[in-house]
């Protein structure tokens, strides 16, 4: 018996996205097979590793661990929804991780970006305990993690750079509010904003 498919709507890197896929699909599988968003990565598969680590609603979740199903009416950024438009720079992270020599392999970066992106959205100077906490909850069989956290504290600084630079960041912002940056650049594909997919239960990881 066919299994039944479950009409999904996601809000992915500013974009709206249908999905027809199984109830039992993992966010994992319906962002890397099903809208081809091959930037989240797959590891353990039981939210161990940090691979697959995504923001929803700016927060780090493992997409391993959440159906698809389950993140409908969310706000979802993989880490292709950090680069610009234009893509001819990298954002402040990634350039970080490249300056800092933080990734040899790179399995593990885009989950680690991710993490990062997550982190300084809520503590945009963390010191270095407060860095080693925010990337806990990721892997690395590489690098030794020094780098990482070297990386870490250079995106912490060209971000803050970013947004001394942005216009009117030394004027107050009406009602007393304080100008910000956001972390995570919105990202949409070119073409149309709504785009339409479809999943079937044979989709292989």
């Amino acid at each position: 018996m066919a299994e039944t498919l479950e009409q999904v709507t996601l809000r992915v890197n500013g974009t709206t996205r249908q999905l027809r896929v199984p109830a039992r699909r993992l966010l994992s599988d319906a962002l890397r097979h099903d809208l081809r968003l091959t930037g989240t990565h797959v590891g353990c598969e039981h939210g161990v590793c940090g691979c697959c680590t995504v923001l929803l609603d700016g927060d780090p979740v493992r997409s391993c661990l959440m159906f698809a199903v389950s993140a409908e009416g969310h706000e979802l950024t993989t880490v292709e929804g950090l680069t610009p438009r234009d893509g001819d720079e990298l954002h402040p992270i990634q350039r970080s991780f490249q300056e800092c020599h933080g990734l040899q392999c790179g399995f593990c970066t885009p989950g680690f970006i991710m993490s990062i992106a997550g982190l300084l959205a809520d503590n945009p100077d963390p010191d270095e305990d407060e860095i080693v906490e925010g990337i806990s909850g990721n892997l690395c069989r590489c690098t030794g993690y020094r780098n990482i956290i070297r990386a870490v504290q250079r995106a912490a600084e060209l971000l803050r750079a970013a947004e001394s630079e942005a216009p009117g960041a030394d004027d107050p912002s009406p009602h007393g509010a304080a100008t910000t940056t956001s972390v995570s650049v919105p990202y949409a594909p070119s073409g149309a904003d709504d785009h339409d997919a479809t999943g079937d239960e044979g989709s292989a990881r």
